[in-house]
């Protein structure tokens, strides 16, 4: 059994990132400390002291990797020998089309699993602080509730602006999703910022009857309460939209829907009484988020809210609004593509802190952070995933994949889910079946089936090629 001295691997955190981590380090002889504070300290949204914890819903979301990125995902989990999708496997539940999961059972399994490993000992502490100096290859896995020691020591080393304690995210939109016959790019008065070109956003316009009614919808719309634990107050930079609506029926259009300095080129001699911006958002341009429209409405509630804003009505949206308590890094900024902190290399971190959202992706994260520490303590190079596989899009993202900001605004880095608009773009021609040309659902459809083929093959192509082996 492993002591804590400086000649194993600490990993700190035994949610689904740490414990897969541990694991993945573990299923390579290499010996590993595993941090939990819980349940000697509890946070606000656990229950119970089990490792892996599952504290909001039991679904692992869509299984099919033809048609959803997240099942692409669980495909080359599997692949790699996750401990989370074996345990998921082995205590799904009826859902459709869905990958859900029997709660308890779930995370019996693997506390089970991580506690029986030979070379794995949980200790039940909290680390205060950083980690001891002689502690040379640390995975922090603390996720969205960080205990507040240890964020303030990150904090110290990366800068307050680069570890953000809560969410305020604006809805995301695929870019092909916008109906540019009736949405237009320009910037405000055509100004070119900080690696712009004068062409930055994407308008969407709103007439006076338009924007009376968007107001009315949103005043009715269903809102999300704050749990007890989200207490941050609000910041007049990242008011939700709503709560400036109910400050009066102007505030809003001279907000973030002012229509001033814009010129709508299919009608250029009617001025918009409103104009909702869409800034790009990732650095493929597939993405584009709202500008200004953090929000607490439910998601069904945006869908048809957003939707009745002109150039939106098809909109395919691949991340919903917010505002919640969620510690998380500038990732882009501070990580290297290994995920390890460019102030302390000695430090690398996987899971929802890193900046991605949900089971899955932060098991994901935490897998691979697993594999690259066990690479560099046997002194091993470990191959980056191809861009094209949901992980490689998901490390591209969290190290890479989003922009900076190209106005005086907040930069655009947020935690997001796997989706396809985090993919490169296909390179091969979409084959129309008897010759037909491809529209809407179909297209849509093919494209996916496209994307996750690809996928596939330099998945597998990657996994030969360096002899990747599905150990654990």
């Amino acid at each position: 059994m492993p002591n804590q001295n400086s000649s194993l691997i600490h990993v700190i955190g035994g949610g689904l990132a740490g414990a897969e981590a541990a694991w993945q380090i573990a299923s390579r002889n290499i010996p590993v400390a595993l941090h939990e504070m819980r349940p000697a300290r509890q946070t606000p949204a656990h229950r119970s002291g089990d490792l892996a914890e599952l504290v909001c819903s039991n679904s692992f979301r869509a299984d099919d990797p033809e048609t959803s990125a997240i099942g692409m995902l669980h495909r080359e989990m599997r692949a790699l020998g996750s401990l989370i999708m074996s345990a998921a496997d082995a205590h799904k539940l009826p859902a459709g089309g869905a990958l859900a999961v029997d709660r308890n059972g779930f995370s019996a399994h693997i506390t089970a699993q991580i506690s029986n490993h030979p070379l794995i000992e949980i200790f039940r502490e909290e680390i205060e602080g950083l980690p001891p100096a002689d502690w040379q290859n640390v995975i922090i896995a603390t996720g969205p509730l960080t205990s507040p020691a240890l964020a303030a020591a990150i904090g110290a080393l990366t800068g307050e602006r680069d570890l953000a304690f809560y969410d305020a995210i604006a809805p995301v939109v695929h870019r092909d999703s916008i109906d540019m016959s009736k949405a237009w790019m320009q910037s405000r008065y055509d100004k070119a910022g900080p690696g712009g070109t004068g062409a930055d956003y994407i308008n969407c316009p709103l007439d006076k009857d338009q924007y009376y009614a968007f107001i009315e919808a949103l005043n009715r719309a269903e809102k999300i309460e704050f749990k007890e634990f989200e207490d941050t107050p609000y910041f007049n930079g990242c008011l939700p939209i709503e709560v400036m609506a109910e400050r009066g029926a102007e505030t809003l259009r001279h907000g973030p829907m002012k229509p001033f300095g814009l010129t709508n080129p299919h009608n250029p001699g009617v001025k918009a009484y409103a104009v909702v911006q869409l800034r790009q958002d990732n650095a493929l341009g597939t993405l584009y988020n709202m500008v200004g429209f953090q929000t607490k409405l439910k998601h069904g509630a945006q869908v048809g809210v957003f939707r009745a804003i002109p150039g939106l009505e098809q909109a395919n949206f691949a991340r919903l609004g917010g505002l919640h308590r969620n510690t998380f890094l500038n990732s882009p900024k501070v990580l290297d593509r290994a995920f390890r902190l460019k102030a302390d290399p000695r430090l690398r971190f996987a899971g929802q802190i890193t900046g991605c959202e949900g089971y899955v992706e932060s098991a994901a994260i935490g897998l691979i952070a697993g594999r690259m520490a066990a690479a560099d303590e046997k002194g091993e190079a470990f191959p980056p995933l191809p861009a094209t596989t949901a992980i490689g899009s998901l490390i591209n993202h969290i190290t890479a994949g989003h922009i900076e900001t190209i106005d005086a605004g907040p930069p655009s880095f947020q935690p997001m889910n796997v989706n396809f608009g985090l993919f490169p773009p296909l390179t091969e021609k979409l084959a129309a079946p008897e010759g037909r040309r491809l529209r809407g659902a179909e297209k849509a459809a093919l494209k996916k089936a496209a994307i996750s083929a690809r996928g596939s093959r330099d998945l597998d192509a990657w996994m030969a090629a360096n002899d990747i082996r599905a150990v654990g």
